[in-house]
Order: C-alpha cells, then structure tokens, then sequence
C-alpha cells in the first residue's frame, strides 16, 4: 500500500467495496467502513484523524465506530510513541477473537429464548421452536471450541 493510503482511490475503492460488503451482512455501515479501511492498511495502524479523511466523515461519528469496534474486540487502542494522539489497531485474527467469544453473543439470546419459552408455554409449538433454537445455539457454543482448535492447529501448520 502507498504511505498515504486516504489519497489512493484503488485503496479507497478497498475500503468501500469491503466495508459495503460487511455492512451488508449486518455490520452497521461506518463501524464496517473504519474495520475495512485499518484492515486493508499495510501494518494496520491508523489515527482518528486518517480515519476522518479516508472515509470522509466525522471526529464524531470515527469515535462512535472505534468505541463499536474496540468493544467487540475487533480493534484496539494504542498511544502512539512520543504523541497523545489514539493510534487504532486491527487485530490480526479479528474475525477468530469476535467469533469466539461465544459468552458476549449466545448467552444473551439464549436467556431470553428460554424466558421466551416459558412465557409462550413448553408444550406449544412456539415453545418448541424456541427449544429447537435453544438447543441449536448452545450445539454451536460446543462445536465453536473445536474450530477455534482447528484454527489454532491450521495457523501453526501455515507457518
């Protein structure tokens, strides 16, 4: 990537192309937009201030989209050396960290599936969907202990 990734438009059409894509599966649409661009940076380091003028948007709204993604932990926040200014940082294997953390995810819906349940009556048919997709999610918790192994097993195998 050049030094000055804001100003390249093949890296800004990265950027959006990418950010598009993540938003379309749900991601809101500048927290998508901000993953995409530190992602596609050669070391994966940008300031609030680079964030601003590659996506063009906001102090405001580039904060609101770090604190997004520093929360699910698919970024963190850095000092950078001999400054007071925040750096933002991809994490390597961002998908793997937001993936697994499977206790922030299911563990809410599943609570309200099973209050859900019990309000709707076990014995009906919405109970039984609600149990179906009770016992589904928690099917997933376990299998997603034995990816996160099979990954781990994978990376050291690449290298």
């Amino acid at each position: 990537m050049p030094t000055d990734p804001p100003h390249d438009p093949a890296f800004v059409d990265v950027v959006e192309h990418l950010g598009g894509a993540l938003g379309d599966v749900g991601i809101a649409r500048l927290p998508a937009r901000v993953f995409a661009a530190l992602l596609a940076t050669e070391d994966g380091r940008l300031t609030a201030s680079d964030l601003s003028a590659l996506l063009g948007v906001s102090p405001a709204g580039v904060s609101g989209a770090v604190r997004y993604l520093t929360q699910v932990r698919m970024i963190r926040r850095e000092r950078e050396r001999g400054s007071r200014r925040d750096v933002f940082v991809v994490m390597d294997d961002a998908w793997h960290d937001v993936l697994m953390q499977k206790d922030q995810i299911y563990a809410p819906i599943l609570a309200a599936l099973v209050i859900a349940r019990r309000e709707v009556g076990e014995g009906t048919r919405a109970g039984e969907r609600m149990q179906l997709s009770v016992e589904f999610l928690e099917f997933i918790q376990r299998e997603m202990d034995g990816i996160a192994s099979r990954w781990d097993e994978y990376k050291a195998a690449r290298g």
